[in-house]
């Protein structure tokens, strides 16, 4: 199955599942959790979905607000999406965002040495 496929139901599902997260869901252990990515498996039968939250630290706390409106969001994904297989979700943090947030930390303190020394 060409990847172009794959990654245009990874995009449907993105956006599907980000607007039933913010609009659909009351749980506030979710309602604060931003839709970054979804990787689907070569089937379509199963999601990866990435999430991340601005930084409170509790990305356990959403994890298990997410596993528990999973099958929730995947009725309602039934309902918007005109799919063959409605997949399998799996909910994980995205710590790409705490990564970049340490590199430019850290390129701060790098440079701020620098400018100290120039005047």
């Amino acid at each position: 199955m060409p990847s172009f496929r794959k990654n245009r139901v990874a995009e449907l599902l993105r956006h599907a599942i980000a607007d039933i997260v913010v609009f659909k869901i009351k749980d506030p252990r979710v309602n604060v959790v931003t839709i970054t990515e979804v990787q689907m498996s070569a089937d379509l039968k199963s999601a990866r979905v990435f999430f991340c939250c601005m930084a409170d630290g509790q990305n356990e706390v959403h994890r298990k607000g997410l596993d528990s409106a999973g099958p929730y969001i995947r009725r309602q994904l039934r309902q918007e999406l005109n799919l063959k297989y409605i997949p399998e979700l799996s909910f994980f943090y995205d710590s790409s965002f705490d990564n970049s947030l340490r590199i430019n930390r850290i390129l701060k303190e790098i440079k701020a040495p620098e400018t100290d020394d120039d005047e």
